[in-house]
């Protein structure tokens, strides 16, 4: 929860506790009725003040008095934190749109062809292709249902099968890449794409560390099998929160990543 939204409840929560204390003390003191009771403190907090209906009694003037001290402040703080949140809001939008715009350069660029890799060395990978096969028809909650059984999916890559020197030679040609992702400061916003970004640029690392990557003991392979495994199960998920957002606000941009679907065997960019 942001620091204005959290404000802004404190602010309605008071103000809700004044009204309901003034409208039961001046129903109590001064005998209104709770329309009368509920219009004056209204009347007050919005310092309209008509004058039409006025505290008689000592104790009424001390809650009115109470009223306008406590209900004014608070009123003017929901106002303000009212405003300041819409702002926030749509700055929010704006920085959000822009780091949508780096999740698809880096799909493009390095994404796209991991899965490819992982997914054409996953054993088990027939058994979960069709919450893969993302088309044009799904909802939300079909997004949601392939998302959660994903999530639970075991990603058992073996990095004995896969080709390291393969693998080193592409993520060390997008290294600064990688790393110019890294540094942009809209990736505040965005938790889980950072993790990922983390984990492929750890895997990078850990692949350029090592002089040679084939005569290594089983517990490096076992090591760096962790460390792939991490990578493929977060680029999935993050993948289809991906083709989600196309599907949302790009649907030609959508067109295109259905047709060159990584898990697709028979995946084209040729519309037929």
């Amino acid at each position: 929860m942001s620091r204005i939204k959290f404000r802004l409840q404190i602010y309605i929560i008071v103000l809700m506790c004044v009204i309901v204390a003034g409208v039961t003390g001046f129903m109590i003191l001064e005998h209104l009725s709770p329309i009368d009771a509920l219009y004056f403190i209204i009347v007050t907090i919005a310092t309209v003040g008509y004058g039409d209906i006025h505290p008689v009694t000592p104790a009424g003037k001390v809650l009115a008095m109470f009223i306008i001290l406590a209900g004014v402040g608070c009123f003017v703080g929901v106002v303000a934190n009212s405003i300041e949140y819409m702002i926030d809001k749509r700055e929010r939008t704006q920085r959000l749109a822009k780091l949508n715009m780096i999740v698809g350069a880096f799909f493009s660029d390095v994404g796209i062809k991991l899965l490819r890799k992982f997914s054409a060395m996953d054993a088990g990978i027939d058994g979960v292709r069709s919450a893969l096969i993302v088309s044009n028809t799904w909802s939300e909650e079909d997004f949601s249902r392939a998302t959660s059984s994903l999530r639970h999916y075991a990603y058992r890559l073996d990095s004995r099968t896969i080709n390291l020197d393969e693998l080193h030679a592409f993520l060390s040609g997008h290294r600064k890449f990688l790393l110019a992702l890294l540094e942009n400061p809209q990736l505040v916003e965005h938790d889980t794409f950072t993790d990922l970004l983390h984990a492929v640029f750890h895997l990078a690392e850990e692949l350029i560390a090592r002089e040679q990557r084939t005569d290594l003991p089983q517990s490096d392979f076992d090591h760096l099998s962790s460390d792939i495994n991490r990578v493929y199960g977060l680029l999935v998920i993050e993948w289809l929160k991906y083709m989600q957002h196309l599907k949302q606000q790009y649907p030609y941009l959508f067109s295109l990543a259905m047709r060159t679907n990584p898990f697709d065997a028979n995946a084209s960019a040729i519309v037929r």
